[in-house]
């Protein structure tokens, strides 16, 4: 039975279990073949493991620029590098390819080479408008090949935690959950050699998938409403953008499938500290992430005790404690040689082998193109209702 057939017959809490148990299946490598895979895109290209996982190999690499395409050489040890996607796609011996280009190119890149019969690992997003989630979702089925989105929220050590107190029932009922992307200074990616690049002006909420995947890879519910506003200063640098976007920050109220709440914060400018994280609310248990201010990730038990607030009323006062979050990547959820710290909070490593096991193993990856497109999908929408004054608007489903 496949993991989206499990979901509709056995329940979200099912198949929670069964996803816990796919990730300590990883262990020790397999045998036989190992996988072919190309490298597109010399910057976040540049930052996995693939030529480390023991049933892998880098046949080739590619990037429109040369110093780029050398570093992704350097990086991998690979000696066949092209000039472009579409060479690269042209070589037989490539079997799957990574796609970290920019993100306006992802659905084209996508489909070039799914078309090309290569099995495909992408950068988030997955789409930039919802045509282009059905698409991809199309073009996937047609070709029956492997589609992953390589979202490294689902890999971060806390949402690792995170899913196994779900697994474990101890959150009770989740009914809010709060996700925050805060990246102040991200306009000095916007211009490169005084040209702008694909990031000039990218409504925030067009990048959401940091945030929504805490949720949806947690319980699997699906975001349908949401009301956004966005914030904009009018100022110069938003002007001329090729998104006609006016917003620096975006914030999203997201109602799921099961009527339960989730606040989504992407923001790129303001007075915050920056990072990526969650707080998941349960009628039992709580449990926040680490916070940029100091505090370390902290779990709240709902429980007997009584206190008297600053009015003299009396309310229920839950347990508090610090919770030290396990290395998980040290653990037997990996290869052994991939047992190390990674970009984005330890993710890059689970990224490179949940592709690698799952093409191998010809299973749906955990993030396949349905959750791609449930992360990426509510995000687009939510824009549409900032540029409507926080309109409520209904998000689209995409499953199958």
């Amino acid at each position: 039975m496949n993991r989206r057939s499990f979901v509709h017959t056995a329940g979200v809490a099912a198949a929670s279990v069964a996803l816990s148990s796919r990730l300590a299946l990883a262990g020790e490598p397999g045998s036989g073949r190992k996988l072919r895979m190309g490298v597109v895109g010399g910057r976040f290209g540049a930052t996995f493991q693939f030529h480390e996982h023991p049933d892998c190999i880098v046949e080739a690499v590619s990037d429109l620029r040369a110093d780029r395409r050398a570093a992704l050489q350097k990086v991998y040890r690979c000696a066949k590098a092209y000039d472009s996607l579409e060479q690269l796609l042209l070589d037989r011996a490539v079997e799957a390819v990574f796609i970290a280009t920019p993100a306006p190119d992802h659905v084209r890149h996508a489909v070039l080479a799914l078309k090309a019969g290569k099995h495909v690992l992408c950068a988030v997003p997955a789409a930039m408008t919802l045509e282009e989630c059905r698409q991809l979702i199309d073009t996937v089925k047609a070709t029956g090949l492997t589609y992953m989105m390589a979202e490294t929220s689902v890999w971060q050590q806390p949402t690792i935690s995170a899913r196994q107190f779900f697994r474990e029932g101890k959150f009770g009922n989740i009914y809010c959950t709060e996700s925050m992307y805060h990246h102040a200074g991200l306009e000095s990616l916007w211009f490169e050699n005084g040209k702008p690049t694909w990031r000039h002006g990218l409504a925030p909420m067009n990048y959401p998938t940091h945030c929504t995947a805490h949720l949806i890879s947690l319980t699997g519910e699906r975001l349908t409403e949401v009301s956004c506003l966005g914030w904009g200063d009018n100022d110069p640098l938003l002007r001329g953008n090729p998104y006609q976007n006016p917003f620096w920050n975006e914030t999203a109220q997201f109602r799921t499938n099961r009527g339960n709440t989730m606040q989504v914060q992407v923001w790129w400018r303001g007075a915050h500290r920056g990072g990526e994280r969650a707080r998941f609310y349960g009628d039992k248990m709580s449990f926040f992430f680490p916070d940029p201010n100091g505090l370390g990730a902290t779990i709240v038990r709902a429980g007997k005790q009584t206190e008297k607030d600053s009015g003299g009323f009396e309310r229920a006062l839950s347990a508090f404690e610090t919770y030290a979050v396990p290395q998980w990547w040290a653990t037997d959820l990996l290869p052994a040689p991939l047992r190390h710290n990674s970009g984005h909070e330890g993710s890059h490593t689970f990224i490179t082998h949940e592709f690698v096991d799952a093409v191998r193993q010809r299973r749906r990856p955990v993030v396949d193109v349905y959750e791609a497109v449930a992360y990426t999908a509510p995000g687009i929408v939510a824009h549409q209702s900032a540029l409507k004054d926080g309109e409520r608007l209904k998000v689209p489903g995409f499953d199958a």
